[in-house]
């Protein structure tokens, strides 16, 4: 399995904006080929999204289509270019 966190610093009226349109951004995800998981994490101060899909291709994908819903869907108050971190899976626990 392959990750991406991206992590965006994003002041209140963003992540308020990103709340509120965000119904169909599962979809969108989901749709992505080899698409496994997708969170969205609200932090005091920013918003952080982890995907993780069976290969790297997905996670390009992933990465395109993040960035195109947000250019569509908050186009008043962009949070900006997201510090990205990405790998592969050495161990996966759920339970």
């Amino acid at each position: 399995m392959h990750v991406v966190i991206r992590k965006y610093t994003a002041a209140p009226d963003v992540i308020e904006e990103t709340r509120r349109t965000m119904e169909n951004l599962d979809q969108t995800m989901r749709s992505i080929p080899g698409f496994a998981a997708y969170y969205i994490i609200e932090t005091d101060d920013d918003l952080a999204t982890i995907t993780i899909t069976e290969d790297e291709t997905g996670i390009a994908k992933s990465m395109r289509r993040a960035a195109s819903w947000i250019e569509q869907h908050t186009p008043n108050h962009s949070p900006g270019e997201p510090e990205v971190i990405g790998g592969h899976t050495l161990i996966s626990a759920t339970r």
